[in-house]
């Protein structure tokens, strides 16, 4: 008889303590919300298939083409050479010269995380936005690289303070992290920002992480999202898109990442890249035939995704600046708000209070890491006039029922 043991407790690795993602997170406490029978309003997760937003028909019809087609193995590890050219046409498009690879990951995320831990030994550090997508975070923590994060200025439209940036690099700082347009604020930055990040990389041999996902979502006339490779061909630059928002297939999962810079300087760190791809064999094969006619094909889907974000928007923000303890810097891309508050207590305090009480879900500024002592929480406002409004009034509710 072989001898019976109690079985000891398998902790989680400790380089996990840090990882958070508070998106995801707080839905935990809205799915015990929902189990008493309560309808929560949705106002925090940027999936615009949820609401009244499809994908376009000749994408889909692209994927079952390649499936009819047999293109069901495996595909190529940088992915498949359609889908590559169409992306070199579109970083031609955006004026992205000298460009030494492009590879296509299973969404943004995969991209963010292999290209990270490409670069950054243990204990080296990138330059990451406050607030920022939790990815970025999470992926540090998880490769044991400590956060080292530069302020977003709310009182100039949430761009960056480049001599801050610049006063928060050591000589373990090896990148600098850039989202724009911007989650979780809705920011688009200007030319001159861009030019002043570029010039910091280019005198400290930094690489820029060009997060711009979000770039055809541009809700303002006369506001031009500007790739920020575009303006230093000469600078290390990663710039990561993909089909999930504007092409409105996140489920598919496909992404992809521009390298352009000096050929020399990038070759060791894009090899680096090039074995992470291989290890990981590739990403979704069909779904990549997508992307020829998504990047090729017609945008009437932009536009009038576009038109529907700017009334809610001017919806949310009118909301917000016209509700005691509450203001908001106008967003002028993507589908996110990022409001702020004026109350005594934090902001995961409030969003709790709003959920458990009124049924709506945002999520917490702090979640993002925004500036200590500011109070916040985002909106993502894809949903119909009608349930952000019901949402709306159901928060002025709590307000001056909490805070009087």
């Amino acid at each position: 008889m072989p001898t019976t043991t109690q079985a000891r407790e398998i902790l989680a690795a400790l380089r996990l303590e840090n990882v958070r993602y508070a998106i995801r997170d707080l839905a935990v406490l809205a799915d015990e919300v929902a189990k008493t029978g309560k309808k929560i309003l949705p106002l925090n997760i940027g999936d615009p298939l949820k609401f009244d937003f499809a994908t376009p028909p000749h994408m889909i019809e692209a994927t079952h083409k390649a499936m009819r087609d047999g293109h069901n193995g495996y595909a190529p590890s940088l992915g498949v050479d359609e889908g590559i050219q169409a992306i070199a046409g579109e970083a031609e498009r955006r004026r992205i010269r000298n460009v030494q690879s492009i590879f296509v990951t299973a969404g943004v995320s995969e991209g963010v995380e292999l290209c990270l831990t490409s670069l950054c030994n243990t204990g080296e550090d990138v330059l990451t936005p406050a607030p920022e997508y939790p990815l970025y975070s999470a992926v540090l923590a998880k490769i044991e690289s400590p956060i080292n994060a530069y302020y977003l200025d709310e009182e100039k439209n949430w761009e960056p303070n480049v001599e801050e940036m610049a006063s928060k690099i050591t000589p373990r700082t090896r990148g600098i992290v850039v989202i724009n347009p911007n989650n979780p604020t809705g920011a688009v930055y200007s030319r001159q920002t861009l030019e002043a990040i570029c010039d910091l990389a280019r005198r400290r041999n930094l690489v820029i992480f060009a997060d711009e996902i979000y770039d055809k979502l541009i809700l303002d006339d006369g506001v031009e999202h500007i790739s920020l490779a575009s303006l230093a061909p000469d600078v290390p630059v990663i710039t990561f898109s993909g089909l999930s928002k504007p092409y409105l297939a996140p489920g598919w999962r496909i992404g992809w990442a521009i390298c352009s810079g000096p050929k020399d300087a990038l070759k060791p760190y894009i090899e680096g890249v090039h074995k992470l791809l291989r290890a990981r064999l590739c990403c979704n094969a069909p779904m990549q035939y997508a992307i020829k006619p998504a990047l090729e094909g017609p945008q009437d889907h932009v536009k009038e995704m576009n038109g529907k974000l700017r009334r809610r928007r001017d919806l949310t923000v009118k909301w917000a600046n016209s509700t005691p303890r509450v203001s908001c810097v106008s967003p002028k891309g993507t589908f996110y708000a990022f409001p702020k508050l004026d109350i005594p207590g934090d902001d995961l305090d409030f969003v709790k209070g709003v959920l458990t009480e009124k049924q709506v879900l945002v999520v917490h500024g702090s979640g993002f890491g925004h500036k200590p002592g500011t109070k916040h929480f985002r909106i993502v406002f894809l949903p119909y006039e009608q349930t952000l409004a019901k949402a709306y009034a159901g928060m002025a509710d709590y307000l001056r029922e909490h805070y009087k």
